[in-house]
């Protein structure tokens, strides 16, 4: 039985993994889950799945969490903090952890899972967007083992070789296909984009995401993050990761070989299928989700991205070139400036302009250890609250 903590069980991610373990209870155990603020969803799944852990943001929501877990017989040991989401991660009673918490809080434990030797299913980009380098050589030394969740990095494996190495030319392979929604505004007036709504830009045509997540979707920095992920996990130079704009999401990414070929993965736009893909990596496990019927579908149209309208995405190819620190600098500028955006201080466009602003005014520095990409994050994010002040970014 394969035993499991995960990191971030209240998101979307969390959800769907905890419907798939539903399905299969009798090759999962649940031993920890870990939530920032939504103790009501937390205590449903503590309850129905009875892990033994649970940890929360906060001293006042764990003693919240714990009075209501005991008033209904549940035996759940309650903890909260960043600290505790390293230990759940490090659990010896654990072999496999799902990396599930966005943004910049889910590295340390992501991280500690790999310097464990744990089984890691990725959901966290940061862990390779901020810390490629610290991260994939943790994982090297210690033998974890890696497998993607993100919907286009699972397709991409899938897609490759079974004993793909991380080198492109012995393995047959000439580039990377990463498939791209487009996103609300693909067909918007680039004139019209200044007065996007955070309503708008969370409303994605085929996923259902967290509202940071579907702001980057709709910026396509969502897609430059994942550029740079595919980068670190399969060893492969930003010349040969191309994005193509695939508005249906039902071809999830391709991988090009030197023969001429093509290999895709396909199917309904339902986060249940990297999932189980990687829950049960090599075998196969049922999802939940509905088989794709391609007569339905009749057609797949595919487009190049426009640079004007997605200026995060020139962003992404200049911080995987620069490599370093640039790709934590501009995670975080990111970051900054989309919660700016959802609270309303700036625009839509004023999101690529902050970015650009940090990436500008930032020192590319070299990366050894995580108090670097720690450093690197935090005076980024210093560098947008400034941008973010200054009425005049340009």
């Amino acid at each position: 039985m394969q035993t499991l903590t995960i990191l971030g069980s209240t998101g979307s991610i969390g959800v769907n993994t905890l419907d798939v373990i539903r399905r299969h209870r009798q090759r999962y155990r649940v031993i920890a889950l870990c939530a920032h603020t939504q103790i009501d969803r937390l205590f449903d799944q503590c309850i129905e799945f009875q892990p033994r852990y649970a940890v929360v943001g906060n001293a006042e929501l764990a003693v919240d969490l714990t009075r209501r877990l005991a008033a209904n017989a549940c035996e759940t040991a309650v903890d909260f903090g960043p600290e505790a989401l390293v230990r759940m991660a490090e659990l010896p009673e654990i072999d496999t952890v799902m990396a599930a918490i966005v943004g910049a809080a889910g590295l340390p434990p992501t991280l500690a899972a790999a310097i464990a030797g744990k089984r890691i299913l990725l959901a966290n980009k940061e862990a390779l967007v901020m810390a490629g380098p610290v991260f994939m050589r943790a994982v090297r030394e210690n033998q974890a083992v890696l497998l993607p969740i993100d919907s286009e990095h699972n397709a991409i494996f899938q897609s490759l070789p079974r004993d793909y190495s991380g080198d492109l030319l012995t393995s047959g392979v000439s580039r990377l296909l990463l498939t791209a929604s487009g996103g609300p505004f693909r067909n918007t007036r680039i004139t019209e984009l200044a007065s996007v709504t955070p309503e708008q830009a969370c409303a994605h045509p085929n996923w259902v995401m967290g509202r940071k997540i579907s702001v980057d979707s709709a910026t396509m920095m969502n897609k430059g993050l994942e550029i740079i992920e595919a980068h670190w996990l399969f060893n492969v130079p930003p010349d040969q990761i191309e994005v193509v704009i695939h508005p249906q999401s039902v071809i999830h990414s391709l991988v090009q070989y030197i023969d001429g070929s093509v290999i895709a993965e396909l199917g309904n736009p339902d986060m249940r299928t990297p999932i189980a893909h990687a829950l049960a990596y090599p075998d196969r496990i049922a999802s939940g989700v509905e088989p794709l019927d391609l007569f339905k579908i009749a057609s797949l149209h595919f487009e190049r991205p426009d640079f004007e309208r997605f200026p995060c995405l020139a962003q992404a190819y200049r911080a995987l070139q620069d490599g370093d620190s640039a790709p934590a600098t501009l995670n975080a500028a990111n970051e900054v400036a989309v919660q700016s955006f959802l609270d309303g201080q700036i625009s839509f466009t004023d999101i690529p302009r902050v970015i650009a602003k940090v990436m500008d005014q930032s020192e590319v520095k070299k990366l050894a250890t995580l108090a670097d990409v720690l450093a690197a994050d935090s005076a980024a994010r210093w560098l947008a609250e400034q941008a973010i002040g200054d009425i005049d970014l340009q």
